[in-house]
Protein backbone atom coordinates (compact mmCIF):
# COMPACT_ATOMS: atom_id res chain seq x y z
CA UNK A 1 0.00 0.00 0.00
CA UNK A 2 1.19 3.54 -0.78
CA UNK A 3 2.18 5.63 2.23
CA UNK A 4 0.54 8.81 0.95
CA UNK A 5 -3.08 9.23 2.02
CA UNK A 6 -4.94 10.86 -0.86
CA UNK A 7 -7.95 13.11 -0.50
CA UNK A 8 -11.04 10.83 -0.59
CA UNK A 9 -12.81 13.07 -3.09
CA UNK A 10 -12.43 14.61 -6.54
CA UNK A 11 -12.54 18.37 -7.06
CA UNK A 12 -15.46 19.51 -9.22
CA UNK A 13 -15.31 23.28 -8.85
CA UNK A 14 -12.49 25.66 -7.93
CA UNK A 15 -12.20 29.16 -6.51
CA UNK A 16 -9.18 31.30 -7.44
CA UNK A 17 -6.81 32.62 -4.78
CA UNK A 18 -5.55 36.18 -5.19
CA UNK A 19 -1.78 36.11 -4.69
CA UNK A 20 -0.72 39.08 -2.58
CA UNK A 21 2.81 40.36 -1.89
CA UNK A 22 4.32 40.90 1.55
CA UNK A 23 4.37 44.68 1.07
CA UNK A 24 0.68 44.58 0.23
CA UNK A 25 -0.07 42.47 3.30
CA UNK A 26 1.78 44.94 5.54
CA UNK A 27 -0.56 47.68 4.35
CA UNK A 28 -3.67 45.49 4.60
CA UNK A 29 -2.92 44.36 8.15
CA UNK A 30 -2.27 47.95 9.21
CA UNK A 31 -5.63 48.98 7.74
CA UNK A 32 -7.22 46.11 9.68
CA UNK A 33 -5.83 47.52 12.97
CA UNK A 34 -3.62 44.42 13.33
CA UNK A 35 -6.70 42.18 13.67
CA UNK A 36 -6.95 39.44 11.04
CA UNK A 37 -10.71 39.18 11.62
CA UNK A 38 -10.97 42.58 9.92
CA UNK A 39 -9.18 41.47 6.73
CA UNK A 40 -11.13 40.87 3.55
CA UNK A 41 -11.16 37.17 2.70
CA UNK A 42 -9.96 37.94 -0.82
CA UNK A 43 -6.73 39.27 0.71
CA UNK A 44 -5.93 35.93 2.39
CA UNK A 45 -4.00 33.17 0.60
CA UNK A 46 -4.75 30.29 2.96
CA UNK A 47 -7.69 30.94 5.26
CA UNK A 48 -7.40 28.82 8.39
CA UNK A 49 -9.20 31.30 10.64
CA UNK A 50 -11.92 28.72 11.35
CA UNK A 51 -13.40 25.45 10.17
CA UNK A 52 -16.88 26.76 11.03
CA UNK A 53 -19.03 26.93 7.91
CA UNK A 54 -16.03 27.40 5.63
CA UNK A 55 -15.80 23.96 4.00
CA UNK A 56 -16.86 22.68 0.60
CA UNK A 57 -20.19 20.91 0.22
CA UNK A 58 -20.52 17.72 -1.79
CA UNK A 59 -22.42 17.11 -5.03
CA UNK A 60 -24.99 15.20 -2.99
CA UNK A 61 -25.52 18.23 -0.77
CA UNK A 62 -25.88 20.59 -3.72
CA UNK A 63 -28.41 18.21 -5.21
CA UNK A 64 -30.33 18.09 -1.91
CA UNK A 65 -30.49 21.89 -1.83
CA UNK A 66 -32.76 21.77 -4.90
CA UNK A 67 -35.26 19.72 -2.89
CA UNK A 68 -35.58 22.25 -0.07
CA UNK A 69 -39.16 22.84 1.09
CA UNK A 70 -39.45 26.51 1.99
CA UNK A 71 -42.81 26.23 3.75
CA UNK A 72 -42.95 28.35 6.90
CA UNK A 73 -44.37 25.59 9.11
CA UNK A 74 -44.13 21.83 8.83
CA UNK A 75 -41.78 21.70 5.84
CA UNK A 76 -40.83 18.18 4.72
CA UNK A 77 -37.16 19.24 4.87
CA UNK A 78 -37.50 19.60 8.65
CA UNK A 79 -38.85 16.08 9.02
CA UNK A 80 -36.14 14.64 6.82
CA UNK A 81 -33.43 16.26 8.95
CA UNK A 82 -35.23 15.30 12.16
CA UNK A 83 -35.14 11.63 11.11
CA UNK A 84 -31.40 11.77 10.41
CA UNK A 85 -30.64 13.46 13.74
CA UNK A 86 -32.80 11.02 15.68
CA UNK A 87 -30.98 8.11 14.06
CA UNK A 88 -27.53 9.53 14.88
CA UNK A 89 -28.20 10.85 18.40
CA UNK A 90 -31.03 8.65 19.63
CA UNK A 91 -32.75 11.76 21.01
CA UNK A 92 -36.37 12.41 20.01
CA UNK A 93 -36.57 16.20 20.32
CA UNK A 94 -34.81 18.32 17.69
CA UNK A 95 -34.82 22.14 17.61
CA UNK A 96 -33.08 23.80 14.63
CA UNK A 97 -31.18 27.09 14.92
CA UNK A 98 -29.18 29.13 12.44
CA UNK A 99 -25.83 28.26 14.09
CA UNK A 100 -24.25 26.94 17.29
CA UNK A 101 -24.11 30.17 19.28
CA UNK A 102 -27.84 30.59 18.68
CA UNK A 103 -28.43 27.07 20.03
CA UNK A 104 -26.44 28.03 23.13
CA UNK A 105 -28.35 31.28 23.54
CA UNK A 106 -31.75 29.60 23.23
CA UNK A 107 -30.84 26.76 25.60
CA UNK A 108 -29.05 28.82 28.25
CA UNK A 109 -31.80 31.42 28.37
CA UNK A 110 -34.27 28.64 29.17
CA UNK A 111 -32.13 26.72 31.68
CA UNK A 112 -29.90 29.27 33.44
CA UNK A 113 -30.32 32.19 35.78
CA UNK A 114 -27.94 34.78 37.17
CA UNK A 115 -25.60 33.29 39.76
CA UNK A 116 -25.56 29.80 38.25
CA UNK A 117 -22.35 27.90 37.54
CA UNK A 118 -21.76 25.52 34.62
CA UNK A 119 -18.78 23.13 34.60
CA UNK A 120 -17.20 21.98 31.33
CA UNK A 121 -13.89 20.58 30.19
CA UNK A 122 -13.39 23.94 28.43
CA UNK A 123 -15.99 26.42 27.25
CA UNK A 124 -15.18 27.89 23.86
CA UNK A 125 -15.57 31.61 23.18
CA UNK A 126 -19.26 31.94 22.33
CA UNK A 127 -20.30 29.33 24.92
CA UNK A 128 -18.52 31.24 27.65
CA UNK A 129 -19.84 34.58 26.39
CA UNK A 130 -23.44 33.37 26.25
CA UNK A 131 -23.19 32.13 29.85
CA UNK A 132 -21.40 35.19 31.20
CA UNK A 133 -23.88 37.51 29.47
CA UNK A 134 -26.58 35.87 31.61
CA UNK A 135 -24.48 36.28 34.76
CA UNK A 136 -23.49 32.59 34.85
CA UNK A 137 -20.00 31.46 35.87
CA UNK A 138 -18.33 29.19 33.29
CA UNK A 139 -15.90 26.78 34.98
CA UNK A 140 -13.17 25.05 32.91
CA UNK A 141 -12.15 21.73 34.50
CA UNK A 142 -10.06 19.96 31.88
CA UNK A 143 -7.52 17.42 33.17
CA UNK A 144 -4.04 18.84 33.95
CA UNK A 145 -2.57 17.10 30.89
CA UNK A 146 -4.88 19.22 28.74
CA UNK A 147 -2.97 22.36 29.74
CA UNK A 148 0.46 21.05 28.73
CA UNK A 149 0.83 21.58 24.96
CA UNK A 150 3.91 19.43 24.46
CA UNK A 151 2.69 16.46 26.50
CA UNK A 152 1.43 13.48 24.49
CA UNK A 153 -1.75 11.99 25.98
CA UNK A 154 -4.50 10.24 23.98
CA UNK A 155 -7.46 12.08 25.54
CA UNK A 156 -6.37 15.53 26.65
CA UNK A 157 -9.96 16.75 26.38
CA UNK A 158 -11.14 14.67 29.36
CA UNK A 159 -12.79 16.55 32.21
CA UNK A 160 -11.19 16.30 35.65
CA UNK A 161 -13.70 14.16 37.54
CA UNK A 162 -12.16 14.90 40.94
CA UNK A 163 -12.54 18.63 40.47
CA UNK A 164 -16.08 18.14 39.14
CA UNK A 165 -17.09 16.18 42.22
CA UNK A 166 -15.56 18.76 44.53
CA UNK A 167 -17.50 21.48 42.72
CA UNK A 168 -20.73 19.51 42.90
CA UNK A 169 -20.28 19.06 46.65
CA UNK A 170 -19.41 22.71 47.27
CA UNK A 171 -21.61 24.49 44.71
CA UNK A 172 -24.23 21.94 43.65
CA UNK A 173 -27.10 24.33 44.28
CA UNK A 174 -25.73 26.72 41.65
CA UNK A 175 -25.26 24.09 38.93
CA UNK A 176 -28.22 23.58 36.56
CA UNK A 177 -26.35 21.08 34.35
CA UNK A 178 -22.88 19.94 33.37
CA UNK A 179 -21.41 20.43 29.91
CA UNK A 180 -18.74 18.60 27.94
CA UNK A 181 -17.21 19.80 24.66
CA UNK A 182 -16.26 17.06 22.17
CA UNK A 183 -13.67 17.60 20.86
CA UNK A 184 -12.19 20.22 23.20
CA UNK A 185 -11.60 23.19 20.89
CA UNK A 186 -10.00 25.49 23.46
CA UNK A 187 -7.42 22.88 24.42
CA UNK A 188 -6.20 22.01 20.94
CA UNK A 189 -9.06 20.07 19.37
CA UNK A 190 -8.34 17.23 21.80
CA UNK A 191 -10.76 14.31 22.13
CA UNK A 192 -12.70 13.09 25.15
CA UNK A 193 -12.63 9.36 25.91
CA UNK A 194 -15.76 7.25 26.15
CA UNK A 195 -14.74 6.22 29.65
CA UNK A 196 -14.62 9.88 30.69
CA UNK A 197 -18.00 10.69 29.11
CA UNK A 198 -19.56 7.69 30.84
CA UNK A 199 -18.04 8.50 34.24
CA UNK A 200 -18.93 12.20 34.03
CA UNK A 201 -22.54 11.40 33.18
CA UNK A 202 -22.73 8.95 36.09
CA UNK A 203 -21.25 11.51 38.50
CA UNK A 204 -23.68 14.21 37.40
CA UNK A 205 -26.59 11.79 37.74
CA UNK A 206 -25.60 11.04 41.35
CA UNK A 207 -26.14 14.72 42.08
CA UNK A 208 -29.31 15.00 40.00
CA UNK A 209 -27.68 17.07 37.24
CA UNK A 210 -28.22 16.52 33.50
CA UNK A 211 -25.38 16.35 30.97
CA UNK A 212 -25.36 18.61 27.92
CA UNK A 213 -22.81 17.88 25.21
CA UNK A 214 -21.34 20.46 22.84
CA UNK A 215 -21.10 18.24 19.76
CA UNK A 216 -19.64 20.53 17.07
CA UNK A 217 -17.03 17.87 16.25
CA UNK A 218 -18.68 14.70 17.57
CA UNK A 219 -17.71 12.64 14.52
CA UNK A 220 -14.04 13.54 14.88
CA UNK A 221 -14.24 12.66 18.59
CA UNK A 222 -15.82 9.30 17.77
CA UNK A 223 -13.04 8.56 15.26
CA UNK A 224 -10.40 9.34 17.88
CA UNK A 225 -12.12 6.89 20.25
CA UNK A 226 -12.03 4.24 17.52
CA UNK A 227 -8.33 4.85 16.93
CA UNK A 228 -7.13 5.31 20.51
CA UNK A 229 -9.45 3.78 23.11
CA UNK A 230 -9.16 0.05 23.88
CA UNK A 231 -12.20 -1.97 22.83
CA UNK A 232 -13.39 0.28 20.00
CA UNK A 233 -11.03 -0.52 17.11
CA UNK A 234 -13.63 -2.67 15.33
CA UNK A 235 -16.68 -0.57 16.25
CA UNK A 236 -18.24 1.56 13.48
CA UNK A 237 -17.88 5.29 14.11
CA UNK A 238 -21.66 5.75 13.93
CA UNK A 239 -22.08 3.23 16.76
CA UNK A 240 -19.41 4.99 18.82
CA UNK A 241 -21.23 8.29 18.32
CA UNK A 242 -24.49 6.67 19.36
CA UNK A 243 -22.91 5.47 22.60
CA UNK A 244 -21.53 8.95 23.28
CA UNK A 245 -25.02 10.40 22.91
CA UNK A 246 -26.57 7.67 25.06
CA UNK A 247 -24.97 9.17 28.18
CA UNK A 248 -26.29 12.70 27.55
CA UNK A 249 -29.58 14.41 28.29
CA UNK A 250 -29.18 16.94 25.49
CA UNK A 251 -26.71 18.59 23.15
CA UNK A 252 -26.02 21.75 21.21
CA UNK A 253 -24.34 21.76 17.84
CA UNK A 254 -22.84 24.20 15.44
CA UNK A 255 -23.55 22.13 12.34
CA UNK A 256 -21.03 24.27 10.46
CA UNK A 257 -18.36 21.84 11.68
CA UNK A 258 -19.10 18.09 11.51
CA UNK A 259 -22.45 18.83 9.85
CA UNK A 260 -20.44 19.76 6.74
CA UNK A 261 -22.56 22.81 5.90
CA UNK A 262 -22.00 26.56 5.61
CA UNK A 263 -24.78 27.50 8.04
CA UNK A 264 -26.87 25.73 10.65
CA UNK A 265 -27.10 24.44 14.19
CA UNK A 266 -29.49 22.67 16.52
CA UNK A 267 -30.44 21.49 20.00
CA UNK A 268 -31.41 17.89 20.76
CA UNK A 269 -33.09 16.70 23.96
CA UNK A 270 -33.78 13.27 25.42
CA UNK A 271 -37.04 14.28 27.11
CA UNK A 272 -39.49 17.17 27.00
CA UNK A 273 -38.89 18.78 30.41
CA UNK A 274 -37.40 21.95 28.88
CA UNK A 275 -39.03 21.72 25.47
CA UNK A 276 -41.76 24.34 25.84
CA UNK A 277 -39.42 27.02 27.23
CA UNK A 278 -36.83 26.31 24.55
CA UNK A 279 -39.33 26.44 21.72
CA UNK A 280 -40.77 29.69 23.06
CA UNK A 281 -37.28 31.19 23.11
CA UNK A 282 -36.65 29.84 19.63
CA UNK A 283 -39.72 31.56 18.22
CA UNK A 284 -38.65 34.88 19.73
CA UNK A 285 -34.97 34.61 18.75
CA UNK A 286 -34.71 32.42 15.65
CA UNK A 287 -38.00 31.47 14.03
CA UNK A 288 -40.75 28.84 13.96
CA UNK A 289 -39.73 25.45 15.46
CA UNK A 290 -39.65 23.68 12.09
CA UNK A 291 -37.15 26.04 10.49
CA UNK A 292 -35.36 27.84 13.37
CA UNK A 293 -33.68 30.52 11.29
CA UNK A 294 -32.75 28.23 8.39
CA UNK A 295 -34.07 27.90 4.87
CA UNK A 296 -35.47 24.54 3.81
CA UNK A 297 -32.50 24.08 1.48
CA UNK A 298 -30.17 24.44 4.50
CA UNK A 299 -32.05 21.70 6.34
CA UNK A 300 -31.68 19.40 3.32
CA UNK A 301 -27.94 20.05 2.98
CA UNK A 302 -27.44 19.36 6.68
CA UNK A 303 -29.32 16.05 6.51
CA UNK A 304 -26.83 14.85 3.90
CA UNK A 305 -23.82 16.47 5.58
CA UNK A 306 -24.36 14.75 8.93
CA UNK A 307 -24.27 11.40 7.18
CA UNK A 308 -21.18 12.29 5.12
CA UNK A 309 -19.39 13.58 8.22
CA UNK A 310 -19.51 10.07 9.72
CA UNK A 311 -17.84 8.45 6.72
CA UNK A 312 -14.75 6.67 8.05
CA UNK A 313 -12.61 7.17 4.94
CA UNK A 314 -13.24 10.90 5.20
CA UNK A 315 -12.57 10.97 8.95
CA UNK A 316 -9.35 9.01 8.61
CA UNK A 317 -8.16 11.50 5.99
CA UNK A 318 -9.33 14.45 8.09
CA UNK A 319 -7.38 13.42 11.17
CA UNK A 320 -4.34 12.45 9.12
CA UNK A 321 -4.25 15.93 7.56
CA UNK A 322 -3.61 17.57 10.93
CA UNK A 323 -1.13 14.86 11.85
CA UNK A 324 0.77 15.44 8.59
CA UNK A 325 1.23 19.14 9.28
CA UNK A 326 2.26 18.31 12.84
CA UNK A 327 5.02 16.04 11.55
CA UNK A 328 6.33 18.84 9.34
CA UNK A 329 6.34 21.27 12.26
CA UNK A 330 8.00 18.77 14.58
CA UNK A 331 10.81 18.33 12.06
CA UNK A 332 11.28 22.12 12.04
CA UNK A 333 11.44 22.31 15.82
CA UNK A 334 8.16 24.20 16.19
CA UNK A 335 6.08 23.58 19.30
CA UNK A 336 2.38 22.71 19.00
CA UNK A 337 -0.33 20.94 20.96
CA UNK A 338 0.45 17.23 20.87
CA UNK A 339 -0.95 14.99 19.68
CA UNK A 340 -2.62 16.93 16.89
CA UNK A 341 -6.38 17.38 17.10
CA UNK A 342 -8.90 16.60 14.41
CA UNK A 343 -9.84 19.96 12.94
CA UNK A 344 -6.74 22.06 13.49
CA UNK A 345 -3.13 22.34 14.52
CA UNK A 346 -2.47 24.64 17.48
CA UNK A 347 0.93 26.31 17.49
CA UNK A 348 2.42 26.98 20.93
CA UNK A 349 3.45 30.63 20.59
CA UNK A 350 5.57 30.47 23.72
CA UNK A 351 7.93 28.04 21.98
CA UNK A 352 8.16 30.17 18.83
CA UNK A 353 8.44 33.51 20.66
CA UNK A 354 9.95 32.54 24.04
CA UNK A 355 11.25 36.02 24.81
CA UNK A 356 7.97 37.85 24.25
CA UNK A 357 6.11 38.76 27.47
CA UNK A 358 2.50 37.60 27.73
CA UNK A 359 1.45 41.27 28.07
CA UNK A 360 2.41 41.66 24.40
CA UNK A 361 0.09 38.78 23.40
CA UNK A 362 2.54 36.36 21.76
CA UNK A 363 -0.11 34.18 20.08
CA UNK A 364 -1.69 37.28 18.51
CA UNK A 365 1.74 38.47 17.41
CA UNK A 366 2.45 35.07 15.84
CA UNK A 367 -0.90 35.19 14.06
CA UNK A 368 0.01 38.54 12.51
CA UNK A 369 3.45 37.23 11.52
CA UNK A 370 2.01 34.26 9.59
CA UNK A 371 -0.21 36.59 7.62
CA UNK A 372 2.59 39.02 6.83
CA UNK A 373 5.06 36.32 5.78
CA UNK A 374 2.76 33.94 3.93
CA UNK A 375 -0.79 35.28 3.71
CA UNK A 376 -1.99 32.61 6.15
CA UNK A 377 -4.84 33.56 8.48
CA UNK A 378 -5.25 31.67 11.75
CA UNK A 379 -6.91 32.58 15.03
CA UNK A 380 -5.42 33.31 18.44
CA UNK A 381 -6.52 31.03 21.28
CA UNK A 382 -4.79 32.85 24.09
CA UNK A 383 -4.96 35.90 26.28
CA UNK A 384 -6.83 38.11 23.82
CA UNK A 385 -9.60 35.55 23.40
CA UNK A 386 -9.75 34.30 26.98
CA UNK A 387 -8.11 37.07 29.00
CA UNK A 388 -9.96 40.08 30.35
CA UNK A 389 -9.26 43.71 31.12
CA UNK A 390 -10.41 44.36 34.66
CA UNK A 391 -12.00 47.55 35.95
CA UNK A 392 -8.69 48.74 37.41
CA UNK A 393 -7.02 48.45 34.01
CA UNK A 394 -5.08 45.28 34.79
CA UNK A 395 -5.31 42.15 32.64
CA UNK A 396 -5.95 38.48 33.28
CA UNK A 397 -4.09 36.08 31.01
CA UNK A 398 -4.90 32.66 29.61
CA UNK A 399 -2.97 29.57 30.69
CA UNK A 400 -1.81 28.90 27.13
CA UNK A 401 -0.81 31.07 24.18
CA UNK A 402 -1.97 29.10 21.16
CA UNK A 403 -2.45 29.94 17.51
CA UNK A 404 -5.09 27.74 15.92
CA UNK A 405 -4.82 26.82 12.26
CA UNK A 406 -8.29 25.39 11.59
CA UNK A 407 -8.82 23.52 8.33
CA UNK A 408 -12.01 23.96 6.31
CA UNK A 409 -13.40 20.58 5.31
CA UNK A 410 -12.65 19.25 1.82
CA UNK A 411 -11.07 22.50 0.66
CA UNK A 412 -7.25 22.51 0.77
CA UNK A 413 -4.80 20.00 -0.72
CA UNK A 414 -1.45 18.66 0.43
CA UNK A 415 0.49 21.40 -1.35
CA UNK A 416 -1.27 24.04 0.73
CA UNK A 417 -0.11 22.26 3.89
CA UNK A 418 3.45 21.95 2.57
CA UNK A 419 3.49 25.68 1.82
CA UNK A 420 2.14 26.50 5.29
CA UNK A 421 4.83 24.38 6.96
CA UNK A 422 7.51 26.29 5.04
CA UNK A 423 6.05 29.66 6.04
CA UNK A 424 5.79 28.71 9.72
CA UNK A 425 9.39 27.47 9.73
CA UNK A 426 10.52 30.75 8.15
CA UNK A 427 8.62 32.75 10.79
CA UNK A 428 10.36 30.78 13.52
CA UNK A 429 13.74 31.64 11.99
CA UNK A 430 12.80 35.33 12.11
CA UNK A 431 11.31 35.20 15.61
CA UNK A 432 13.59 37.92 16.98
CA UNK A 433 12.11 40.44 14.57
CA UNK A 434 8.44 39.72 15.38
CA UNK A 435 6.75 42.52 17.32
CA UNK A 436 4.16 42.18 20.03
CA UNK A 437 0.92 44.17 20.18
CA UNK A 438 -1.17 46.16 22.62
CA UNK A 439 -4.94 46.60 22.67
CA UNK A 440 -6.12 50.13 21.96
CA UNK A 441 -9.86 49.46 21.65
CA UNK A 442 -12.03 46.54 22.76
CA UNK A 443 -15.65 45.58 23.49
CA UNK A 444 -16.81 43.96 26.76
CA UNK A 445 -17.58 40.53 25.31
CA UNK A 446 -15.79 38.48 22.63
CA UNK A 447 -13.17 41.17 22.22
CA UNK A 448 -11.02 39.21 19.77
CA UNK A 449 -13.54 39.63 16.96
CA UNK A 450 -13.44 43.42 16.84
CA UNK A 451 -10.59 44.70 19.05
CA UNK A 452 -8.06 47.11 17.57
CA UNK A 453 -4.31 46.87 18.17
CA UNK A 454 -1.06 48.77 17.76
CA UNK A 455 2.51 47.48 17.56
CA UNK A 456 4.61 47.49 20.73
CA UNK A 457 7.93 49.24 20.17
Amino acid sequence: MAKTMIEPFRIKSVEPIRMTSRDERVRLLDEAKLNVFKLRAEDVLIDWLTDSGTGAMSSRQWGAIMEGDESYAGARSFYRLEAVIRKITGMPHFIPTHQGRAAEKVLFTALCKKGNLVPNNCHFDTTRANLEYLGVEAADLVIPEGLQPGLVHPFKGDIDLGRVEALLKAEGGRIPFGMLTVTNNTGGGQPVSMANIRAYAKLLKQYGKPLILDICRFAENAMFIKMREPGYANTPVADIAAEMFSYADGATMSAKKDGMVNIGGFIVLRDDRWLDDIRNNLIMMEGFPTYGGLAGRDLEALAVGLEEGLDEDYLRYRLRTAEYLGEKLDAAGIGFVKPTGGHAVYLDARTVLPAMPVAHYPAWALCNALYLEGGIRGVEIGSVMFGKRLDDGSETYHKMELLRLAFPRRMYTQSHFDYAAEVIAEVKERAASIRGVKIVKQPKFLRHFTAEFAWVG
